[in-house]
């Protein structure tokens, strides 16, 4: 097995947010300028792009990306991008992993706010990554102002060559207002803003695996942590997308045969302030919202008798006794109204 890490240099954002560029949550690239080497759906595929000795296609070397044919006019070349959500965008990852000699000089970014529809002539732009320098085979984080929400980026290549991957990282855009008094929502679900704040250990899986939509593929799509040879156990702390009292809890080990967690427990608050570290700290000593449950492997387990009623909560920790591995967690609840998301 794989093991699955976060580039160490990553920002904040990067671990903070939701990469709007992913399709598993309906992103797509809609149209390029040029892919006569690479198809632009590769550049936002989830897994880290990989190259493969020896493989060709019949336009040349096969690459795990978007790539452009050498440009021999004027002009450069770009590709639009739906994102998942609309959303506020926080920071982008530009990555050329594995393209050296054809990796873009330089790079920008343009979005546009079109909820009904595709962007066509007449879409305003706005310019939100200002040309940078690119370098081969390397990850590019740059933060975003993130001031508006926002439907479509464009990614521009100047003049051409290939991008491994395309990521935008930033919070979901969600009408709150809208959603019914009654309705039962997933409050820590990745579409609908959900974020993992803080983890102890993700050897395996990230455990941002935990929000993702549907049931997980495989045993690499959940959240694992290595074998602990030690005391305790291990955990997550997840910001809800919006406050709410929850009725309902799902925790998912699809998947995880020989290695799932032999318990878990749940614990909650409502948070103000405070940084992502001080919440670790903080979270030792919240308040049990369910107490510690026998868990069974490649089963959907379900909790509503057994849950604490806490009041409105903005934050968990998700605790797995005492290692292994989870493929999905859902929090059903409904709207603490009057709080802010």
């Amino acid at each position: 097995m794989a093991v699955v890490t976060l580039d160490p240099n990553a920002p904040e954002y990067v671990r903070r947010y939701v990469n709007l560029a992913d399709p598993r949550l309906g992103a797509q690239a809609l149209y390029a300028t040029d892919e006569f080497f690479a198809a632009k759906e590769r550049m936002l595929n989830p897994e880290p792009a990989v190259f493969i000795v020896g493989k060709y296609d019949e336009n040349g070397k096969w690459m795990d990306g978007w790539e452009t044919r050498r440009k021999r006019t004027t002009g450069y070349d770009w590709c639009i991008v739906k994102l998942a959500r609309a959303g506020v965008l926080h920071g982008v990852d530009l990555d050329t992993s594995h393209f050296t000699g054809n990796f873009p000089p330089a790079a920008s970014l343009d979005a546009c706010y079109c909820p009904s529809g595709a962007p066509d002539e007449r879409t305003e732009w706005h310019e939100i990554l200002p040309s940078v320098s690119l370098q081969g085979n390397s990850h590019h984080y740059h933060a975003l102002a993130g001031e508006r929400a926002y439907t479509h980026v464009r990614v521009n290549l100047y003049p051409d060559g290939g991008l491994a991957r395309l990521r935008l990282y930033g919070l979901p855009q969600c009408d709150w207002a809208a959603r019914g008094a009654d309705e039962l929502i997933d409050l820590i679900a990745m579409e609908n803003g959900g974020t993992v704040v803080g983890v102890n250990n993700q050897h395996f899986g990230l455990a941002s695996n935990l929000l993702m939509p549907g049931r997980g593929v495989n045993m690499g799509d959940g959240w694992e942590t290595r074998r602990r040879r030690e005391p305790g156990n291990d955990w997550c702390i997840i910001a809800l997308a919006h406050p709410g009292e929850i009725e309902k809890i799902e925790v998912d080990t699809a998947h995880f045969k020989g290695n799932y967690p032999d318990r878990c427990s749940v614990q909650a608050a409502y948070v103000t302030g405070g940084t992502a570290e001080s919440l670790v700290t903080q979270s030792m000593f919240w308040p049990v919202l369910l107490p510690e449950q026998k868990l069974a492997m490649d089963k959907q387990h379900g909790f509503a008798e057994q849950i604490a009623r806490l009041g409105p909560i903005t934050h968990i920790r998700f605790n797995i006794v005492p290692d292994g591995g989870v493929s999905r967690l859902r929090l059903w609840g409904r709207l603490a109204r009057g709080a802010k998301a």
